[in-house]
């Protein structure tokens, strides 16, 4: 499995795959200075992946996004990948998301 997910692969496999679970795992100052949100994403902290990791679905695939794909997703990818998680990151983070066309819903903090 790949480590990233384009945008647009995310919108194909948002229609056919109904148990994909999404997590917004934004800093929370990215998130407070920008409260757009892919829908139905859930926020986790990125900073206690090790403790919310364990209550994840099993067998579900997951994919996560940051603000821009950077270092915020390596890092929590890195977590989930070494607990055998099936996990991605948008390539971009949100803001790829959002150059995509892709819908946001705004979260309240």
């Amino acid at each position: 499995m790949d480590r990233t997910i384009s945008a647009q692969e995310l919108k194909e496999l948002l229609d056919t795959e109904k148990d994909l679970v999404l997590l917004d795992v934004r800093r929370k100052t990215d998130r407070d200075a920008d409260p757009a949100a892919l829908p139905g994403a859930l926020w986790r902290d990125p900073d206690n992946a090790a403790s919310w990791s364990s209550e994840l679905p099993p067998g579900r695939d997951v994919v996560i996004y940051c603000a821009r794909g950077g270092s915020v997703s390596n890092k929590v990818l890195d977590q989930l990948l070494e607990k055998k998680i099936p996990a991605r990151f948008i390539e971009g983070g949100i803001a790829a998301w959002k150059e995509s066309g892709g819908r946001t819903v705004e979260k309240k903090t």
